[in-house]
């Protein structure tokens, strides 16, 4: 037995035999649990290794798939010594960083929201390398949270994408999304198969991505494209276990 739902347990017994497969993730609520400081989302125990088992097998390519930018996904999860892909700033980090005309738009956006985070408790803004984020996690005030992230959108313009998730809105100065990211991925190493992870908004772009032959896994509660769910991280590590034993 091996805990997972017994559908999910044999779409991924059948994953384990194609070649090459792409085994993708996104960090934050899939391999390390949310925290209300991003920079204390340390991975859950277990998964470096689990990462390490699946990268080591023949065909196998793994990859980080998160809105954070490259450089703090890096440092923040500790597993910039692996043999990992990296896609950043909900795939605007593919190719390397934001040109310097996309970079200013960024850094004027983040003045003018400033006032606005600054003058509710517990709101905190974020300026990523592609993108700026609104989170409201720590507003205790819940209707004064969504409201803050109502005004930050209108504080915006067209040229913007608007990528709503938990507490949180990130508007990011491209239109580059994850599903974008892992068709280009995919296409690039020729995988016939590929498994992605996610638990937010933002992943959903990630599950309708894929296809037939691809499994889909959803993190938690919500509506979700995803064809598989578990409960929580500690069901991603089993997936990810269950995927690097079939590996194996």
């Amino acid at each position: 037995m091996t805990g997972l739902p017994a559908e999910l347990d044999a779409a991924l017994v059948d994953l384990a035999g194609r070649r090459p497969l792409l085994v993708a993730s996104d960090y934050d609520g899939v391999l390390a649990r949310l925290r209300d400081d991003p920079s204390a989302a340390v991975p859950e125990p277990g998964v470096a290794e689990v990462l390490a088992r699946l990268a080591a097998a023949d065909g196998v390519t793994v990859a980080l798939v998160s809105g954070r930018g490259v450089a703090d996904l890096r440092t923040t999860s500790g597993f910039s010594g692996g043999p990992y892909r990296w896609v950043g700033s909900h795939g605007a980090e593919f190719d390397g960083p934001l040109s310097d005309e996309l970079a200013a738009r960024r850094d004027q956006l983040a003045e003018r929201l400033v006032p606005l985070v600054e003058g509710t408790p517990g709101a905190r803004l974020e300026v990523k390398p592609a993108s700026v984020a609104v989170h409201v996690r720590q507003v205790p005030d819940r209707s004064a949270a969504a409201a803050v992230l109502e005004r930050a959108e209108t504080m915006g313009d067209s040229s913007l994408t608007m990528k709503p998730g938990k507490d949180v809105l990130e508007m990011a100065m491209t239109d580059a999304d994850k599903g974008t990211a892992l068709r280009r991925l995919r296409s690039e190493l020729g995988a016939a198969s590929t498994i992605y992870l996610g638990d937010d908004v933002t992943d959903e772009d990630g599950f309708r991505a894929l296809g037939a032959d691809d499994v889909t896994v959803k993190i938690g509660a919500g509506t979700t494209d995803a064809r598989y769910r578990v409960d929580d991280t500690a069901g991603a590590l089993a997936v990810l276990e269950r995927l690097a034993d079939l590996l194996a």
